[in-house]
């Protein structure tokens, strides 16, 4: 009944302890040794208030320090902590009424941690035993009725009820027991002698001792007492103190002195030499330390390390010669050195790290762990090199690693952080660890044109599908960010589209032609656009020249090449040298120096009597006119372009010295020459007979216009002005140095009729001129039909 009732104040206080569990943000939970892999412990998301959702979004999980093992775990889809690895509370905390082992929880974004106390109930899963299987006792015959002999006591590695509660001796004739406790408060039992001994009746009397736990189910152990009747041995050895207390550092060389107990009994001879011996310590403590059975002297036997245990606790048992004993406590403390250095652990990291994430932005999540305790055991953690993250200490131990300027993907795509944690100790000790942040790639770079413009040249006629030229644009971005997309951008030319004109490869840059070009001058937009989200684009401009091709041959004006007519012009005989009597007018369809003339006569009647003028085309006498030239005066002339190739053409001039129309009828024999047409003789006779009838006439009116202007006119006044029209259409002047820039006077007279008449008199053209001349010619025609 009494035992029921301890259990139920057991459970109460584990009840109660569940219940306050989370206490200033910490959890606390209670569990039983030896429970099963995933056994539930609590609820971590009641507790914590938080959905499972989150729970699981957050990356909740247990963390522990380094090397030591993890016994539970967070089960995310039920929010619950739950066993993951068998539980020995003797493993764990020894003889210590209580065990406690301490978690955290951790939790990102935001980063938040909990301690987590996980409360190890005993369970009686040992059984009692002694320290050997006989006891040796030598008891004088001469003891005295209720004379006491302690008994080693008995081990239980569990703690509380489940420790030894009580001993039984089986039942004997001398001896009863008597249970004790400690002040420590174990429990051993002492033999009370009943019944006096008598040597000579019994020797030898065998004990079977029990002894018994408190738990469910009850567990025992047993030992066999071997009591051997001698004669009086009345003083058990005394230590000289009660408990004996060492502090040793940690990593102790082996055979390193600890400490020595000491032990005297006041009998002499045999009864008063004392012997020791370890008893009641735990495996680990039996290999870590050895006892000198005859100094008493303790010595490190094994490999002494503070982070395995802080404090080993044993009992020294002494003896005299005929069994008599006592025992003392040994409590040998640990000390820290600083032997381990920090080791960094990365808890988690974003990678890669986008390009355009603003400064402050945490990236990483560093945990640095020490085993070692108080200043030994405190760390900074610091960033050496010159890159854009810092540390910034969070919750305990733990470090946000966080940019502190602006990333550039196109500079830097990978940093690899070298992170040292340094301890406080002496010496202090550290450690480095580097990790790797990539940087991903944003479309912030738009793409950018070798050329801030282009100019293409491409010669007129060309053939659809020319390439006149490349544009080209870089991307620093990558991958889709980088890919440069070329296109044009809508636009017209002439009234039509620009697409109409050009085409552009989207994925080379190369402009082509769509058509044919006649000569002209335009301009066109390039678009380079990236593949990114969103696109990014610049534009540039592609000035494209036609430049002329010479394909036209030079057309000439006057006197007309061809056609079933030909012109003659009349000299006055006394037109003196330098005296203009005629103009070859020509033009070319060409424009630059593929439409420059030049005038050169390649055949004349008289080589030395006229000459032209090389870029006028103007038709002046060398010298002055004599009586023994030849009246009739053929010219061939060449009109020549500059182009490459040069083209020409060629006409002819007829040209009669006469100031009287009475030679006129000699002119069918020029034409009869020089004129593949078949006169007939009535129409020059006929034509001999209208000049001659005229004659008076023009001679009277000459003489008129002579005595008024003091000038020689030689036929009837009848001017008449070339009109515009008859000019081709579209000619112009290209930059002065065609043959129409000239302005010129030119006085005409022609016969009656000659309006009709196939006579065409260029007025002037172009009023953008590089030189302006003014010259008087005396130009009398004489058209003939030539039928």
């Amino acid at each position: 009944m009494e035992h029921l009732m301890e259990n139920q104040g057991i459970l109460f206080f584990v009840f109660l302890l569940y219940a306050l569990h989370y206490v200033h943000g910490d959890l606390s939970y209670s569990v039983q040794e030896e429970m099963k892999r995933g056994s539930v412990i609590g609820n971590i998301a009641k507790d914590l208030g938080l959905r499972l959702d989150i729970l699981s979004a957050r990356k909740a999980r247990i963390e522990t320090e380094e090397n030591q093992r993890r016994y539970c775990e967070v089960n995310l889809k039920r929010g619950e902590l739950i066993v993951s690895e068998r539980i020995d509370r003797e493993e764990q905390c020894g003889e210590k009424p209580s065990c406690v082992l301490k978690f955290e929880l951790l939790l990102e974004s935001p980063l938040e941690l909990h301690r987590v106390s996980l409360q190890i109930q005993d369970i009686n899963d040992n059984a009692p035993s002694f320290p050997t299987d006989i006891i040796k006792l030598e008891i004088s015959e001469s003891a005295a009725k209720g004379a006491r002999y302690r008994v080693n006591a008995a081990h239980d590695s569990d703690v509380g009820q489940n420790a030894i509660q009580s001993y039984t001796l089986q039942r004997n004739n001398h001896f009863i027991l008597n249970l004790q406790t400690t002040s420590a408060g174990s429990k051993y039992g002492e033999l009370v002698l009943e019944k006096e001994l008598d040597r000579e009746e019994q020797q030898q009397i065998r004990l079977l001792l029990t002894a018994l736990d408190g738990g469910t189910p009850q567990r025992s152990g047993t030992v066999v007492i071997d009591v051997t009747v001698l004669d009086a041995n009345d003083n058990a050895p005394v230590f000289s103190q009660a408990v004996y207390e060492a502090r040793l550092p940690e990593n102790s060389p082996l055979k390193t002195h600890v400490i020595t107990v000491s032990a005297t009994d006041a009998d002499e001879g045999v009864n008063g030499d004392v012997t020791y011996e370890l008893s009641r310590m735990s495996d680990k403590s039996r290999n870590m330390f050895s006892l000198d059975g005859q100094t008493g002297e303790i010595f490190v036997a094994g490999n002494i390390d503070f982070e395995e245990d802080s404090k080993y606790e044993m009992f020294v048992e002494a003896k005299d010669g005929y069994g008599l004993s006592s025992d003392s406590k040994v409590i040998i403390s640990i000390t820290d050195i600083n032997d381990n250095a920090p080791v960094i652990v990365l808890k988690s990291l974003t990678a890669p790290i986008p390009e355009n994430v603003p400064p402050g932005t945490e990236v990483g999540l560093i945990n640095v762990q020490d085993r070692d305790s108080e200043k030994n055991k405190q760390v900074r953690c610091y960033i050496q090199q010159m890159v854009p993250f810092k540390l910034i200490p969070s919750i305990k131990n733990y470090y946000s690693l966080v940019t502190t300027d602006k990333l550039d993907r196109e500079d830097v795509t990978d940093y690899n952080i070298t992170i040292t944690a340094s301890d406080t100790g002496s010496p202090p000790l550290s450690s480095l660890k580097t990790i790797q942040v990539s940087v991903a790639d944003v479309n912030d770079n738009q793409p950018v044109f070798e050329e801030q413009s282009y100019s293409s040249y491409v010669p007129e006629n060309n053939k659809p599908g020319h390439s006149l030229c490349s544009v080209k644009a870089h991307d620093p971005d990558w991958r889709q960010n980088g890919t440069v997309i070329y296109s044009l951008l809508p636009g017209e030319v002439n009234g039509a589209p620009v697409s109409s004109y050009l085409s552009v490869n989207g994925d080379t840059g190369v402009i082509q032609s769509v058509r044919s070009f006649d000569y002209e001058h335009f301009k066109v937009y390039v678009m380079a656009r990236d593949n990114g989200s969103p696109p990014l684009s610049s534009n540039v401009t592609v000035s494209v020249f036609i430049t002329d091709v010479n394909d036209n041959t030079p057309q000439i004006l006057y006197p007309a090449p061809e056609g079933n007519s030909f012109m003659t012009e009349l000299v006055p005989k006394a037109a003196q040298g330098g005296s203009l009597v005629s103009k070859v007018i020509a033009v070319d369809g060409d424009s630059g120096q593929n439409a420059w003339l030049s005038y050169q006569i390649i055949k004349s009647t008289d080589p030395g009597l006229f000459k032209i003028d090389l870029h006028s085309g103007e038709i002046r006498t060398q010298r002055d006119i004599s009586d023994s030239d030849n009246m009739k005066q053929n010219i061939v002339v060449s009109v020549k372009d500059n182009g490459q190739p040069s083209l020409s053409a060629t006409c002819s001039m007829f040209l009669l010295i006469s100031d009287n129309l009475a030679e006129v009828p000699e002119l069918k024999d020029m034409a009869y020459e020089d004129s593949s047409s078949k006169l007939t003789s009535y129409l020059i006779i006929a034509l001999v007979s209208v000049s001659t009838f005229f004659l008076t006439f023009i001679i009277i009116i000459l003489g008129l216009r002579f005595c008024r202007r003091r000038k020689p006119r030689l036929l009837f006044d009848g001017a008449v002005a070339i009109p515009s029209s008859y000019l081709p259409p579209n000619y112009a002047d290209v930059d002065g140095t065609g043959t129409l820039r000239s302005t010129c006077n030119y006085d005409a007279y022609l016969t009656t009729g000659s309006r009709t008449s196939d006579f065409k008199f260029l007025t002037s053209y172009n009023d953008n001129t590089l030189a302006v001349y003014h010259c008087n010619a005396f130009v009398n025609t004489i058209p003939f039909n030539l039928n």
